[in-house]
C-alpha cells in the first residue's frame, strides 16, 4: 500500500512540475496557486518576478456557518467542501480586487480541474478575477 501512495505522490509532483514550467506570474498578471490537503484548501497570489507571495487565503478564514449545500450551476447539489472552496475563491477575488489585481494566471498545482479546484476557480471568477 505504501508503494501505491508513493507513486501517487510522485505522479502529482511530476504533473505540478510540468505545469510550473508553463505557468508564470508577473506583477501585472500574478499566479493564483492552489493547495489542498485532506481537510483544508489554500490559495495564494504570487508574483514570480519578485518571488513574493502577495497574500494568501485558506478555508480557515471562511465563515463556515453559511456553507450549507447549495444547488450548483449544473442543477446538482454541491458538497460542503465544494461550497467552502467556492467561498475561498470569492475571498481571494475580493482581496485581489482590493489590491487592484484583475487578471491572474491559474496554477492548479497538479490537481485535476474538477471538484474543489473547479469550485475555487468558479468562485474567483464570480468575485471578479479574469483568467
Amino acid at each position: 500500500m505504501k508503494d501505491r501512495n508513493k507513486q501517487k505522490i510522485e505522479k502529482k509532483q511530476r504533473r505540478h512540475k510540468r505545469i510550473r514550467a508553463k505557468v508564470f506570474g508577473s506583477a501585472e498578471k500574478p499566479r493564483l496557486c492552489v493547495f489542498k490537503s485532506s481537510k483544508h484548501i489554500y490559495a495564494q497570489i504570487i508574483d514570480d518576478e519578485k518571488n513574493r507571495t502577495l497574500f494568501s487565503v485558506s478555508d480557515l478564514e471562511v465563515n463556515k456557518s453559511k456553507t450549507k449545500s447549495k444547488a450548483g450551476d449544473s442543477g446538482g447539489v454541491m458538497s460542503k467542501k465544494n461550497v467552502i472552496a467556492f467561498e475561498v475563491g470569492k475571498l481571494v477575488a475580493k482581496k485581489a480586487v482590493e489590491k487592484k489585481i484583475e487578471k491572474i494566471v491559474f496554477d492548479r498545482g497538479g490537481y485535476a480541474y474538477h471538484g474543489n479546484i473547479k469550485s475555487l476557480a468558479d468562485g474567483a471568477r464570480e468575485g471578479g478575477l479574469k483568467f
